[in-house]
């Protein structure tokens, strides 16, 4: 890649949150972003070139992308891998990752195939079409059980924990479409890995603690309060995973810790993830930079991290959908190595992701303590 000014564009489907961190992460590396969404001023809009305004599955619109950049990537899964792969080829503009690890990653049911088949482990698993399956699949794997629809479930939705026989008609209502159950995994803690899949080489970022509430991501803690043995078995399994993926970029990879210290495949989001946020302040290479140096063809970064560091999620504490407005960020500003990042977004309703802080310091005790009460005395009420 030859730097110019104005520098090679990148071509991103989603403008969220994900989108602004990777504008923020191009500026330093003279790349140019443009991104698309259904949402006119999406929070990407003030921090990249330019917006197209349209559905992340419409071809039109993934054609214009594909015509005015030089690399397609997306930072959202609702990404059609069909329509990309379409102007891709038909455009010459390359997609990373690409679009084959798009679709597997899309249904969770052949994503957990795939992988089993490639000899990471994960929890035991079967495919559910009707209440009867449900109900024979946890005969076999016990209740609890999980419930998965297959496609489209994010931050806790579309998951539905089965306790007993009782529960199975409700579950398989409410997810109302295929769906995948799985074992309930009796597990110390969850960690995640961001894995990087570069033109001719693949690294990891340090072992993160990631810590959910009502299944939605709280708070990142790394390094992971884990064993050295579990970590390294943790990498090992990640480098597993990115043997199986196609295409450059960075993949969030999210693990259990059994109880035992083994280590099981949750799932994997081919793009930068909610558990990697903590590296923009934490590593010498965040993981935006790091998507964008992969998805162009660049080296890849040093994925060393620089020091103990906590991120804790900004969420929103209201009970009814409502213009947006923190307050209590003075606090944060006014903290040392405290490190508020604002998602721009318009309107905020209960447990929406609004920002997150990051909070580093040279001794781990009592940091994620102390990050948690910063973001505490933020409120939107």
């Amino acid at each position: 890649m030859t730097l110019t000014s104005p520098g090679p564009t990148v071509g991103v489907v989603g403008g969220g949150q994900l989108g602004r961190m990777l504008g923020e992460a191009a500026a330093p590396l003279g790349l140019e972003l443009l991104v698309t969404d259904p949402t006119p001023d999406c929070p990407a809009a003030p921090v990249v070139r330019d917006q197209i305004v349209g559905d992340f599955d419409e071809a039109a619109t993934l054609r214009e992308l594909a015509e005015r950049a030089d690399y397609l990537t997306f930072e959202i899964e609702l990404a059609d891998p069909d329509v990309l792969e379409r102007v891709a080829e038909e455009t010459g503009t390359p997609v990373h990752p690409a679009p084959e690890t798009l679709r597997t990653i899309q249904d969770k049911l052949v994503q957990k195939r795939r992988l089993s088949d490639a000899g990471v482990p994960v929890p035991e698993f079967r495919a559910v079409d009707t209440a009867d399956d449900l109900r024979e699949a946890c005969e076999e794997l016990g209740y609890p059980a999980m419930l998965k629809a297959r496609t489209g479930g994010y931050d806790g939705r579309g998951n539905i924990r089965v306790e007993g026989p009782e529960d199975v008609a409700d579950a398989v209502d409410e997810i109302a479409g295929p769906a995948m159950v799985e074992e309930m995994v009796d597990f110390e803690r969850e960690l995640a890995v961001m894995g990087c899949r570069g033109a001719d080489e693949r690294d990891t970022f340090p072992v993160t603690e990631t810590i959910h509430r009502e299944e939605i991501l709280r708070e990142s803690v790394a390094p992971a309060r884990a064993s050295k043995a579990v970590r390294e078995r943790a990498r090992d399994v990640a480098h597993d995973v990115l043997d199986v993926m196609d295409g450059r970029g960075v993949f969030g990879i999210e693990l259990f810790e059994t109880t035992d210290g083994e280590i099981l495949l949750n799932e994997i989001a081919p793009r930068p993830h909610n558990s990697g946020h903590w590296t923009i302040e934490g590593c010498h290479t965040s993981q935006f930079e790091q998507h964008l140096r992969a998805v162009t063809g660049q080296p890849l970064g040093s994925t060393d991290q620089r020091f103990p560091t906590v991120s804790t999620n900004i969420l929103g504490d209201v009970s009814e959908r409502q213009p947006a407005e923190l307050r209590g960020e003075d606090s944060v500003l006014g903290t040392p190595r405290a490190h508020l990042h604002w998602y721009g977004k318009r309107e905020v309703y209960g447990l929406r992701k609004m920002g997150h802080v990051t909070l580093t310091d040279d001794d781990r005790d009592g940091l994620l303590a102390d990050a948690r009460d910063l973001r505490d005395g933020l409120t939107f009420e």
